[in-house]
């Protein structure tokens, strides 16, 4: 199955990690800054003819708008685990997932994807319904994380939850009134931090699924932070108590 890439990093990172999935790229000869400059050196000495010039007419097309920094892919997605179980078994160490609960904005899950990447996190899971998955906007916010991140996408969160728990990876969710911060937690063993979409949170089942429910302080007048924010400060807390065994 074929997709769209959109932007400068999602491509480039296709280019490093899998350049034989790249079909065609398409690039904007009407732009000429250094920032081109530099990616048409790295992608004609890969590409070759599969590096195509293309106008801001063929270019909208082949996106659906216009933010696309002038360099469209088609590629074939990578192959990366699909399922919980093929996931937790790959893992080496103590399992680090982030799951996601109604996070049905593709800008708020690419940004997630890029922060778990950068913190080392295993994958992400995702329900079916109510959620956003991997589309071109996904993979330009995501800056390539989407295209080597596990994104798992299961029809029933609870019971997903459930699988982990027996797999012994203990759920720690996020809520606004929590007893005990992130902070108050040892995060260093195999964890899933459950993450609500801002405004709703968790849905009920899934907060009841949770091991441990804690809060990230708060000390202005926001009451709670975007997801992708909230989720990089659980994620990066754990990822510091991990540095220091």
């Amino acid at each position: 199955m074929k997709q769209i890439m959109l932007g400068f990093h999602a491509i480039q990172a296709r280019l490093r990690l899998d350049p034989d999935s790249l079909k065609a790229v398409y690039f904007d000869p009407a732009r000429r800054d250094r920032r081109m400059g530099d990616f048409l050196k790295q992608a004609e000495s890969i590409l070759g003819d599969r590096l195509h010039s293309a106008d801001s007419e063929r270019l909208h097309k082949l996106a659906g708008h216009d933010r696309h920094q002038g360099v469209v892919a088609l590629a074939e997605k990578m192959t990366v685990a699909r399922t919980l179980a093929e996931l937790v078994d790959g893992i080496e160490g103590k399992p680090l997932l982030l799951v996601l609960d109604g996070v049905t904005d593709p800008h708020n899950l690419g940004a997630c994807l890029r922060v778990a990447d950068g913190a080392g996190v295993h994958g992400v899971v995702v329900p079916k319904d109510r959620s956003a998955h991997i589309n071109a906007t996904v993979s330009k916010v995501s800056s390539g994380a989407s295209e080597v991140m596990p994104l798992i996408t299961v029809t029933n969160l609870a019971r997903s939850m459930r699988e982990m728990q027996e797999l012994g990876i203990w759920l720690i969710g996020t809520d606004d009134q929590a007893e005990k911060s992130i902070y108050d937690l040892d995060l260093t063993g195999p964890i899933a931090l459950v993450m609500g979409a801002e405004g709703e949170g968790m849905r009920r089942l899934t907060r009841e699924h949770c091991d441990q429910l804690v809060r990230i302080p708060m000390h202005g007048v926001v009451e709670s932070l975007n997801v992708s924010v909230a989720s990089g400060v659980c994620l990066y807390e754990a990822l510091r108590q991990r540095s220091l065994k």
